[in-house]
């Protein structure tokens, strides 16, 4: 597993799954027990920015982020080339975590996150799991519209109407506009590692990692 590299506060516990763990989305979720608190809050992921309370009773597990403030309860999302982002802040009083594919993320999964936590941005911390990488990651016309305001994020054209994509330069910017800049990860690529994580794009799978955050 990946424990993210950021500097929260003690009590904040983090981890992001990999491939030898198994499939998040079956019978792998399994490996979790004894490294996390309680059973994890698994959503129903639509790509949207539906954002969870987990204090409270939901009606629904449809949604694409979810938040706590209860010590032990363990917010999850799975990915296998969307960017799972975990949040919380300098105090380390709540914890959140987003799956933020780019239909998600240009929709403002991000930002309707920390809109829910209701800290300041600047006294937030972010942390970008793995995702598909800017050196793989191909998009058409569609993706290179909806993300038109973050132009240096695309490489030149790798085929008529194809470019690559930055999907953590586009958080990361949209982070810093949200009033962010605490920011870290981001450093991985799951179509190009195939030993370490699952990909969607690559393997055509419906396994998934899972990233979780919680508070003890």
């Amino acid at each position: 597993m990946i424990k993210p590299d950021w500097p929260a506060p003690r009590h904040v516990r983090a981890l992001m799954t990999t491939r030898s763990m198994g499939d998040m989305s079956a019978a792998g979720r399994a490996s979790l027990r004894g490294r996390v608190p309680a059973n994890p809050v698994w959503l129903n992921q639509v790509h949207g920015t539906t954002v969870l309370n987990l204090d409270q009773t939901n009606p629904s597990l449809e949604a694409d982020a979810a938040f706590t403030r209860r010590a032990g309860m363990v917010c999850a999302v799975g990915a296998a080339d969307c960017m799972p982002v975990l949040l919380t802040d300098e105090a380390g009083t709540v914890v959140a975590a987003a799956h933020a594919g780019w239909r998600g993320l240009s929709a403002g999964v991000i930002e309707a996150a920390l809109l829910a936590m209701k800290i300041p941005p600047d006294k937030v911390l972010a942390w970008l799991g793995p995702a598909i990488g800017p050196g793989a990651y191909e998009v058409g016309r569609d993706v290179r519209v909806a993300f038109a305001a973050y132009g240096k994020a695309f490489s030149a054209p790798t085929r008529p109407g194809h470019w690559l994509l930055d999907l953590y330069a586009v958080a990361r910017e949209r982070l810093r506009r949200a009033g962010v800049d605490k920011v870290y990860g981001g450093g991985f690529c799951t179509y190009s590692d195939p030993e370490r994580f699952y990909s969607y794009r690559r393997d055509k799978t419906k396994a998934r990692m899972a990233a979780l955050i919680w508070l003890t």
